[in-house]
């Protein structure tokens, strides 16, 4: 019987991920309930189960439900993300946001400003930026094979390369269009509507269990390049199969939200604090960030309506002073070495 059972590690990451679920779920409903046109949660409730009124289906089916599922896949996807990069590099500011990846992403705002294109191509763009980014960025770090320190650093320098490309192409657009690509780069869920939430479903359930399977090979790299290899594990390989689908996780959140900040940071650091070191914390990481982001855009909605802030203000402002105290502990860790 013991054989059966699952390693400590394993039920605290499971329990951890079910309560997270539960209250990323609760703050969707609530952010459906609310609004300038308030509905019951008993309301809410109903008309998911196809029991509600005719206004009802309208507000909640048609104008909220595909914002505040939008929102949970996009978070779950940067949370993902975040949690393989910062592993896979062994560093915690390794997120896709901080190394360049959603840059490179990002960078699909050209195809808004020079080709006026539609959300396929805008897609399409940015899962070719993020993949030909992060490639980049491991084939420039890469010396005997990859350090988070090495990783983190080119990554900047990418990222860093990657916005002037994107400012500068700001500059040539049109009025119209560069308010367009400056609403989607600082981050939005705004008018998120099912043409959004269908190829966001899909991609994640093609990805999410690509990234499970392939993540429980964590912990054997964890052991360092040359015990893996003894254990049979194709290192590289598989570091790059880790890196490019959390890459396109990345892109695809990126796609439908815009780069988003700090999410993927934060995410997978919260989890790995609930869940302890022992395990790679991946489905934790996507559930807190699913709850971060359905959160942040609540209060984006709310604090100041009927105005309503960019999701991205929000995630920015709670993530900032996140960021500031994982350098001023590595500086600490630093110095005392």
């Amino acid at each position: 019987m013991a054989a059966l059972s699952l390693p400590r590690p394993d039920r605290r990451a499971l329990a951890v991920t079910l309560v997270v679920a539960a209250a990323a779920c609760g703050v969707f409903a609530w952010s459906i309930s609310l609004g300038d046109f308030p509905v019951p949660m008993g309301d809410v409730v109903a008309t998911l189960l196809g029991g509600g009124d005719a206004d009802s289906e309208l507000i909640v089916r048609t104008l909220r439900l595909p914002r505040a599922l939008t929102g949970l896949l996009v978070g779950a996807a940067f949370g993902l993300s975040g949690a393989i990069f910062q592993r896979v590099a062994r560093n915690p500011l390794a997120s896709p946001d901080i190394v360049g990846i959603n840059a490179g992403a990002a960078a699909a705002v050209t195809l808004i400003v020079l080709f006026d294109a539609t959300s396929t191509r805008v897609t399409l763009g940015a899962l070719a930026g993020a993949a030909l980014t992060v490639l980049a960025i491991y084939l420039l770090a890469y010396k005997r094979g990859v350090t988070g320190y090495r990783f983190v650093l080119v990554g900047v320098g990418a990222s860093a390369m990657l916005f002037a490309v994107t400012q500068y192409m700001l500059t040539r657009a049109e009025l119209y269009d560069a308010q367009r690509a400056f609403v989607w780069l600082t981050g939005s869920l705004n008018g998120r509507g099912w043409d959004y939430v269908r190829p966001l479903t899909i991609a994640l359930a093609v990805l999410v269990p690509a990234a499970l399977a392939l993540g429980r090979r964590l912990r054997i790299l964890d052991l360092g390049d040359d015990a893996a290899r003894g254990l049979g594990v194709r290192v590289e390989a598989t570091r790059t199969g880790l890196l490019l689908t959390a890459a396109t996780l990345a892109a695809v959140a990126t796609a439908a939200a815009g780069p988003v900040a700090f999410v993927a940071l934060v995410s997978p650091q919260v989890a790995r604090r609930l869940v302890g070191g022992c395990s790679a914390a991946l489905a934790p990481s996507a559930a807190f960030g699913a709850l971060l982001l359905v959160s942040a855009d609540l209060v984006a909605r709310r604090i100041f309506a009927p105005t309503e802030l960019r999701v991205g203000v929000v995630t920015a402002i709670l993530g900032a002073p996140y960021l500031l105290f994982l350098l001023a502990r590595a500086n600490r860790i630093g110095v005392a070495g």
